[in-house]
């Protein structure tokens, strides 16, 4: 039989992790041989976090524009692409949390302009995928989305940002878990597209975290380097499969139905985290030993935590197979009540 088999795999040419490596952009903005203007895309906070630094750093060689924005949504995507297109930008460069660097990532891809992906929390694994999640009348959907051409993380930066966030960011990790579980499912039962070496990394990455957990503390930044280089292999993982199947399974739905019944509630990552707990179970996986990494860290393992209550609970994981046309545990006609609730219940999550 004649092989036909092709594909694309999309990569980040230059990553800085570590300690100030924030005074490295002019240089890679040179190595990269970049021309023209160029724009940050960040909010108010993230400005003084990270963004005058920057700009900075480089306005003796560019001239720099920058946009503050708020949340993920299409508006506001739209409207950054409007200011991209009026100032002629030649790079996009994304400096914040996810929302800031989500809406960097989709303008950089709608306008076919280079993106690069400064984070300055690692809340969850978007600051080096090739997906955007944004919310586009109350639904969050995952967008195509450009690779980061750089990805510049400071560590000395990120340990700024208040703990939660890096937990949260290594429960997105952990997310991984179960997200390689149902596409490895969805490969041999449906026949789906498969990347050995994506789903080899996005383990590697939530193997990391599960086995760091006890090490896991406030106000240490080897703590952040650890969490960093896990998201951004994370991110890499999904580059590789060219799509966000090796860190979003059935946990993720869980995440977005409950993000869609209850916004605004909890971090993205800590929500992954709990659906993490629960759909490991279903799997049939060690749930326990999710539990107990995340209980080490500091991350939410109960619903209260995360602001909701059982009657939400129930009603986001009976509408979970429906957030996305995507194969999982969940399978295609999704679970019902009385299943929802003892899944809560075995877990301890209620």
């Amino acid at each position: 039989m004649e092989f036909t088999k092709a594909k694309k795999m999309t990569l980040p040419r230059i990553i800085y992790a570590g300690h100030n490596v924030l005074n490295k952009i002019s240089e890679v903005l040179h190595e990269l041989e970049i021309k023209g203007r160029v724009l940050i895309i960040t909010g108010e906070n993230t400005l003084k976090v990270a963004g005058n630094q920057i700009r900075e750093n480089i306005k003796k060689d560019y001239k720099v524009d920058v946009l503050l924005t708020g949340e993920a949504n299409v508006q506001n995507v739209d409207e950054a692409k409007k200011y991209a297109k009026k100032k002629k930008s030649s790079v996009i460069i994304g400096v914040g949390g996810g929302t800031k660097i989500d809406i960097a990532k989709k303008v950089a891809y709608d306008l076919n302009r280079p993106f690069i992906s400064v984070p300055t929390s690692a809340s969850h694994d978007g600051v080096a995928s090739s997906r955007a999640s944004i919310r586009d009348n109350g639904n969050v959907i995952s967008l195509d989305a450009a690779t980061p051409l750089s990805i510049i993380a400071d560590t000395s930066i990120i340990l700024t940002a208040p703990y939660r966030y890096l937990v949260a960011g290594a429960g997105d990790v952990i997310a991984n878990y179960t997200a390689i579980y149902d596409w490895e499912k969805a490969y041999k039962l449906k026949g789906e597209e498969f990347s050995s070496s994506a789903y080899a990394l996005s383990k590697y990455a939530a193997e990391e975290m599960l086995n760091y957990a006890p090490n896991m503390k406030p106000n240490d930044e080897e703590a952040v380097w650890v969490v960093i280089k896990a998201i951004i292999s994370s991110g890499m993982a999904m580059n590789l499969a060219g799509s966000s199947r090796p860190a979003s399974g059935s946990e993720h739905l869980f995440t977005h139905a409950v993000e869609l019944i209850a916004p605004g509630r909890a971090l993205h990552g800590e929500i992954a985290a709990i659906g993490t707990i629960i759909m490991s179970y279903l799997q049939g996986q060690d749930w326990k030993r999710v539990r107990d990494a995340l209980k080490i860290m500091g991350a939410p393992t109960k619903i209260k935590e995360i602001g909701l209550t059982p009657e939400e609970a129930i009603k986001a994981m009976t509408m979970a197979h429906k957030m996305r046309d995507r194969y999982t545990i969940l399978g295609e006609n999704g679970i019902s009540p009385d299943a929802a609730e003892k899944a809560l219940k075995v877990t301890e999550v209620l």
